[in-house]
């Protein structure tokens, strides 16, 4: 498979908005992937095509900014920034219903702070915050449906 097979399967992806494409023939394998999910979070986030390892390209979701646009300094020294989940799946806030939530508005948070728990296919994954900040609000519901990319909580 040559690059210009590989970028017209990414341009398919993008139009048909898949997350996840897998081809193998003849010995050769390769998984294309629309996500972050390997990759830990900074305080700015990667855009464009990402490579994981042997055969796997990750790109970015649909409705991500340019290079140039993650590259402009912020107009306020206090600007918000959307922490997305990682996959699809339903958020919880707490690990039972009877719990604290794991983080709460004014919460400093760090990198290895569990921010939330992430259900998918009956998996239960803590996620966590993967960057340093404080919370600002919380944008998922509780118990509820979340996408991949989707805002879970604003940091500043």
């Amino acid at each position: 498979m040559e690059l210009k097979d590989i970028k017209e399967l990414i341009a398919l992806i993008r139009k048909n908005d898949l997350s996840e494409f897998s081809l193998e023939q003849e010995g050769f394998k390769i998984t294309l992937k629309r996500g972050y999910e390997s990759q830990p979070l900074t305080s700015g986030f990667s855009y464009g095509p990402q490579l994981l390892g042997p055969g796997q390209l990750q790109l970015p979701p649909p409705g991500q900014g340019s290079p140039a646009q993650a590259a402009q300094p912020h107009a306020q020294a206090d600007a918000l920034r959307d922490l997305p989940s990682p996959m699809v799946g339903t958020f919880y806030a707490a690990a039972s219903p009877d719990a604290p939530p794991f983080a709460s508005v004014g919460q400093q948070i760090t990198p290895d702070t569990v921010i939330c728990i992430i259900e998918a296919m009956k998996v239960m994954n803590e996620i966590k915050s993967e960057v340093s900040g404080t919370i600002a609000e919380i944008v998922a519901e509780n118990g509820k449906p979340v996408q991949y990319g989707q805002p879970l909580f604003r940091l500043r």
